[in-house]
């Protein structure tokens, strides 16, 4: 099996990408069709297109396509490239410290402050002591022990990775999974708990999820600034509102015939010493911070690196936790935003926008299709790939429908503007949950050998179609971000 992969991806899969990559790049300009194409534009394309088609195929993992992403416009589409392609004749080329800058993007600080805080979290034991004691306020019953799961792995994942606090969870529920009979039904709602709530639970925060980091990187690019507890308040009633959902379904489809429940959660007992003050102190700082920034006026951006500082200058956070971070994963995010990049300072956004009618496309039309695409997508690759291919494509979109003089502008703004399209994208990417091989939070509940890909995918498929619809109406109707 493992070898029939291998053919597939390197003697199939490989050629027809490079074939296609290679076609694009060297097709005479006019072949195009689009009026004032450059060079260097085109090369853009290709390498777009080569992004788009290694993160879908994962030929190659996710992050090293990036990172050749980003080498490959280094040499051929920056002021620094290859002497004979990057010459100014050739098309408005790119600063090549505006490439190199992806790898360190505020968003990146963001999430690389996220990442440290969940490191730290586990290393002190803060995640069994705050898990053992909020689930132990659910009681025995079956029905709010599921409920109780639901929102502690939702909340886990507003503030770690959501892999991460599956497989943590996944430890807290396997001996409760192993202690029930083989008749009880409600173990696979207990099991599909993880997955489903990871998934939901990192929509609400900017940190949760990379498609969430990759939409506000994006925005803050294009002008349009989002702040920490703004998406927050946004995005959290939209998580509530589904866990509940998912609370009812899973009871519904896998009833529990059990009384009761019994959890044991083992907390590491130790002395404590001024580093786990320090830990749990600095922890709770940072979260407050993040949610008062509307107050304090502190960049979540900044706030994201004082753990950083705090921890490592104080020996709770050693040379070996960094090994612990999850650098592919801020490596990909680094190859969307280069990718972005890349659009908008060749000069080929602007070219799409007049080549391409967007401003006269009605937008609720555009909205639901880019929403399902987005979907359908990251049920098959990673969503952070989704997000990454996706949202320089529809800020070039929603850049077009913001012009004052598009035809379609009042409707734009009526609906949120850029503020509606872009968070909705990265809300629709976390919302991809029908297979093992969707989110590794799935995987994971695929492991215990309990959930079988139909149940997933019926519970999925209900989740997917009310999150998409909900969270359109959300953020274009209900409860749109605040345009500024």
């Amino acid at each position: 099996m493992a070898n029939s992969k291998f053919n597939l991806r390197y003697c199939v899969l490989l050629p027809i990408v490079l074939i296609a990559t290679v076609l694009l790049w060297a097709l005479p300009v006019s072949t195009f069709g689009i009026e004032g194409l450059t060079v260097v534009q085109q090369r853009m394309i290709a390498i777009f297109v080569f992004a788009a088609l290694m993160w879908m195929f994962e030929i190659i993992p996710n992050w090293t396509t990036s990172l050749l992403v980003i080498v490959v416009m280094l040499l051929t589409v920056s002021n620094k490239g290859l002497g004979f392609m990057c010459k100014p004749e050739l098309g408005t080329l790119v600063d090549y410290k505006s490439i190199m800058a992806s790898f360190a993007d505020p968003v990146v600080m963001l999430f690389l402050g996220g990442f440290v805080l969940a490191i730290i979290a586990s290393k002190y034991g803060m995640d069994a002591v705050i898990a053992k004691g909020l689930l132990g306020l659910f009681g025995k019953r079956p029905k709010f022990v599921l409920l109780g799961f639901l929102i502690i792995i939702a909340v886990f994942s507003m503030f770690m990775s959501n892999t991460a606090t599956a497989a943590m969870m996944l430890a807290f529920l396997a001996p409760v999974l192993k202690s029930l009979p083989e008749s009880e039904t409600g173990k696979v709602g207990l099991a599909l708990s993880i997955p489903v709530a990871a998934n939901l639970g990192g929509i609400g925060t900017p940190i949760g999820t990379p498609p969430n980091a990759i939409a506000i990187g994006a925005l803050e690019n294009a002008g349009y600034q989002i702040g920490f507890a703004t998406w927050m308040s946004r995005m959290i009633p939209f998580v509530i509102i589904m866990i509940v959902l998912a609370w009812i379904l899973l009871q519904l489809f896998f009833p529990f015939k059990s009384d009761k429940i019994e959890l044991k959660i083992e907390t590491k007992a130790h002395k404590w010493i001024w580093k786990d003050y320090v830990a749990w102190i600095t922890f709770f700082v940072t979260i407050l911070l993040w949610v008062t920034e509307t107050w304090t006026k502190i960049n979540s951006n900044i706030v994201a690196l004082i753990p950083l500082a705090v921890y490592t200058c104080t020996g709770v956070f050693t040379k070996d936790d960094i090994k612990e971070i999850n650098w592919s994963v801020l490596w990909l995010v680094a190859g969307g935003f280069a990718l972005g990049t890349g659009l908008n300072k060749t000069g080929l956004a602007a070219t799409l926008i007049n080549a391409i009618p967007f401003s006269t496309m009605n937008v609720v039309l555009v909205l639901v299709v880019a929403g399902l695409v987005c979907y359908l997508l990251s049920n098959f690759i990673s969503n952070s790939a989704t997000a990454a291919l996706l949202v320089p494509i529809l800020v070039v979109v929603g850049t077009a429908m913001s012009d004052p003089t598009a035809a379609n502008n009042a409707q734009f703004t009526a609906l949120g503007g850029m503020y509606a399209m872009i968070p909705y994208i990265a809300m629709c990417a976390s919302l991809a949950m029908l297979f093992p091989i969707s989110t590794p939070p799935n995987a994971i509940a695929s492991s215990t050998g309990l959930v079988q890909t139909s149940q997933m995918a019926k519970v999925g498929v209900i989740i997917g179609v009310v999150g998409l619809v909900l969270g359109y109406f959300l953020l274009t109707v209900l409860f749109p971000f605040p345009i500024v």
